[in-house]
C-alpha cells in the first residue's frame, strides 16, 4: 500500500472516530450558569462588601501613616534627636503593621480568602456535581466550560447543556 493511501485511511478513520464521539463532547457555561442562582449572586455581594470592608481598614491605617508622617515632616525642626527617633520608629512600626493587616486580609490566605472560599465553595460544589450529573446521565466524555476557556472560539448552541445543568440544580 502506498504511503498516500494509508494516510488517507488514517484521516478517514479519524473522521469517522470523530463524528461517532462527536455526541460525547458537550458545552457549558458556568458564568451563565452561576449568574442564574441567586445564591451565587448573594454570596458575590457578601464577599464584595468584605472586601470592600477590609480595604477601608488598611487605607485608614495608611492614611494614620501618612498623617503620622506629615506631622513629623512639620515638627521636625523642633524636635530632638531622640525624640526624632522615636517618632520615626512609631511611624515605622505602624506602616509595618499597615502591611501586616494588608497581608492578613488580602494575601494568599487571607480573611478574603477564606470569606470567598466559605461563602462560595458550596455553591462551586453544587455547580460541580450537577455537571457531573448531566455528564454521566448524558454519557458525556468530556465537558468544556466556556466561561474558562479562551481556546473555545465557536461553541454551536445545539451542544451547550448549561441549562440542563441549570434544571439539575433546580433553576
Amino acid at each position: 500500500m502506498s504511503m498516500k493511501k494509508i494516510i488517507l485511511i488514517a484521516v478517514a478513520l479519524m473522521l469517522g472516530v470523530s463524528a461517532a464521539q462527536a455526541q460525547k463532547f458537550i458545552v457549558i457555561d458556568s458564568e451563565y450558569i452561576l449568574n442564574k442562582m441567586p445564591k451565587y449572586k448573594n454570596a458575590q455581594e457578601q464577599v464584595e462588601k468584605a472586601a470592600t470592608a477590609y480595604q477601608k481598614e488598611v487605607d485608614d491605617l495608611y492614611k494614620k501613616v501618612d498623617e503620622m508622617f506629615r506631622t513629623f515632616q512639620a515638627e521636625k525642626m523642633l524636635l530632638t534627636e531622640e525624640m526624632k527617633r522615636k517618632r520615626e520608629e512609631e511611624i515605622i512600626t505602624k506602616e509595618k503593621e499597615a502591611k501586616e493587616l494588608q497581608r492578613t486580609h488580602f494575601g494568599p490566605e487571607g480573611t478574603l480568602f477564606k470569606k470567598r472560599e466559605e461563602l462560595l465553595k458550596p455553591i462551586q460544589d453544587q455547580l460541580y456535581n450537577a455537571i457531573k450529573d448531566v455528564a454521566t446521565e448524558g454519557t458525556y466524555a468530556v465537558i468544556f466550560d466556556a466561561a474558562n476557556n479562551p481556546s473555545l472560539i465557536y461553541i454551536n448552541p445545539r451542544y451547550d447543556r448549561s441549562d440542563d445543568v441549570l434544571k439539575k440544580l433546580g433553576f
